[in-house]
């Protein structure tokens, strides 16, 4: 089963973010036949950028997206979105890459389920 989630809030602020990654993860952890890809647009492109420092015991999305990443899931950026605000050429997490609208139509086109925060 192919599932994708589009994410279009920043990574802190809100918990959409937060919320979609634990959903993601966990599909991860007990659903290995399951292909995760995650999508992030608008806002949430931030959520991709490398270096994070949150407070200790607070939630750091970075994090969260490396586990991602390790669990076998795909982290796609909408390129306009990372270019409108400043993050095009910024650090990005390992395995994170920048993509376009093409591709987000495509995985929607492919996907079984798609969760939209």
């Amino acid at each position: 089963m192919k599932i994708l989630f589009i994410i279009n809030d920043a990574p802190y602020g809100s918990e959409k973010a937060y919320n979609a990654l634990r959903i993601a993860n966990q599909l991860g952890k007990e659903h290995k036949d399951a292909e995760v890809r995650i999508f992030l647009m608008a806002d949430a492109a931030a959520c991709a950028m490398a270096n994070q420092t949150t407070p200790s015991g607070y939630y750091n999305i970075e994090r969260m997206l490396k586990f991602s990443l390790n669990k076998g899931a795909k982290v796609k950026i909408c390129g306009s979105c990372a270019e409108a605000r400043g993050l095009k050429d910024l650090s990005l997490i390992p395995g994170a890459e920048i993509s376009n609208m093409a591709e987000l139509t495509q995985w929607v086109a492919e996907s079984d389920k798609v969760l939209t925060f």
